[in-house]
């Protein structure tokens, strides 16, 4: 399992937090998704040999949110 914690710009409410949560957490293998508006940050436990963070990246991407550095 890995643990991975990413900078994600332009959430800024509940449907924001539903939205990511709800694309990362299709993916296979995620087990958890944390979002946290104040920090800007989505947090995701998963397994490494289902999924991978470009996945991730993409997830979010589709959900209209963008993963900074």
């Amino acid at each position: 399992m890995a643990l991975e914690t990413l900078n994600v710009k332009g959430m800024s409410c509940d449907h924001c937090v539903k939205a990511v949560k709800s694309g990362v957490g299709e993916l296979s293998g995620v087990s958890s998704v944390d979002v946290n508006l104040k920090k800007g940050t989505v947090s995701v436990d998963y397994d490494e040999t289902k999924t991978d963070h470009k996945d991730i990246v993409e997830a979010i991407d589709d959900q209209g949110y963008d993963v900074v550095s």
